[in-house]
């Protein structure tokens, strides 16, 4: 009988362990720069917390286009932890409007989330 019992608790225990899941929680997925003068790059950090029960690693974040460039800690985030990750937009001879996409894969239970930025940028005076 104890081993009967032993069993079904081990079983029970590794099917409730199967479904820990992390997920991860922005504060926002969204910035807008506003309006930007031509040369320097902007930069904005995304915070996010891992609200679920399990450890969560990003595991890529990639940007829709090469004048975004996202950085992000290859760091687990434990339960109740967070993390960030810094995007920076070049302005370097983009003048105008711009709206980027940075996609973020995880192992999180929202394996995927899309973070947005926009803004205008001034061209430089020709003086």
């Amino acid at each position: 009988m104890k081993k009967v019992l032993f069993t079904v608790v081990t079983v029970l225990f590794f099917a409730a362990a199967s479904y820990a899941q992390g997920v991860l929680k922005f504060e926002t997925e969204s910035h807008d720069f506003g309006t930007l003068e031509e040369g320097p790059v902007a930069t904005y950090t995304f915070k996010v917390t891992n609200t679920g029960s399990a450890p969560v690693v990003i595991s890529r974040a990639m940007a829709s286009c090469g004048c975004t460039t996202p950085e992000w800690s290859k760091d687990p985030i434990m339960p109740g932890a967070t993390s960030e990750i810094k995007v920076g937009y070049n302005t370097s001879g983009r003048p105008g409007a711009f709206k980027k996409t940075i996609t973020v894969t995880s192992n999180a239970e929202n394996s995927t989330v899309i973070l947005r930025i926009n803004g205008k940028v001034n061209p430089k005076s020709s003086k």
